[in-house]
């Protein structure tokens, strides 16, 4: 893993500020704009995994569109457990207060609020560390299917868990870098945002490769 790489290659590129600059014009249409910005990223990783010597691609709108709708397709069924689990703790939560306000009632209130709230947490963590896995097992099988093959994905997270701890460790620099575009008002946000997302498609690529090394030069070993 090159951690700086993934936040200077995109300045590498002769052509970054149109390119950046088109992406980041196209990401303020309405729900549209924003599948395009994340299919292009995962054009990014699909390009580092191919060690494509010009990591940073150019629009491709209808490619990029379908890449994005099936990387939010994954992302929704992943987030599915926390969606359903604060489902039913809002039913509780109701339940149990709609029957007393007693001390009792409101004690377990409290308990059920800090169960949720730890599972939420612990439950985030692992999402920040398997999605990245999910998204490259997909782009580099070009199907979406092998998004959702478990057995690969966490395959990938145990051949390389410290690959992915950087990644998460980028998604953490990145949420920094994207709001410092407000010195430079909209624009400015604009560009950092879609920057970010270059960035975090990059480190999901040097992941991919890294787990999937690691995973050969196991079995070559055993």
């Amino acid at each position: 893993m090159d951690f700086g790489l993934a936040f200077s290659y995109v300045f590498q590129d002769k052509d970054w500020l149109r390119k950046v600059g088109i992406v980041a014009l196209i990401s303020l249409i309405p729900i549209l704009g924003q599948l395009v910005l994340i299919g292009w990223s995962l054009n990014i990783t699909k390009r580092v995994i191919d060690r494509h010597p010009e990591p940073l691609p150019e629009v491709d709108f209808g490619g990029d569109l379908a890449r994005g709708f099936s990387a939010f397709v994954i992302g929704f069924v992943y987030s599915l457990p926390i969606t359903l689990f604060a489902l039913v703790f809002g039913i509780l939560d109701s339940v149990v207060a709609g029957q007393s306000s007693s001390d009792a009632a409101n004690t377990l209130i409290a308990i059920l609020s800090l169960c949720f709230g730890l599972f939420a947490f612990l439950y985030g963590i692992a999402i920040a560390i398997v999605l990245p896995a999910a998204y490259g097992n997909y782009i580099a099988k070009g199907n979406l299917s092998a998004g959702f093959a478990l057995g690969e994905v966490f395959g990938l997270v145990r051949a390389n868990i410290g690959a992915y701890l950087i990644v998460l460790l980028g998604s953490f620099v990145g949420g920094l870098i994207a709001p410092l575009g407000t010195i430079l008002c909209v624009v400015g946000v604009i560009l950092t945002y879609t920057y970010t997302v270059a960035v975090m498609g990059h480190l999901y690529g040097q992941a991919y490769n890294a787990a999937t090394q690691n995973r050969v030069v196991v079995s070559a070993a055993g």
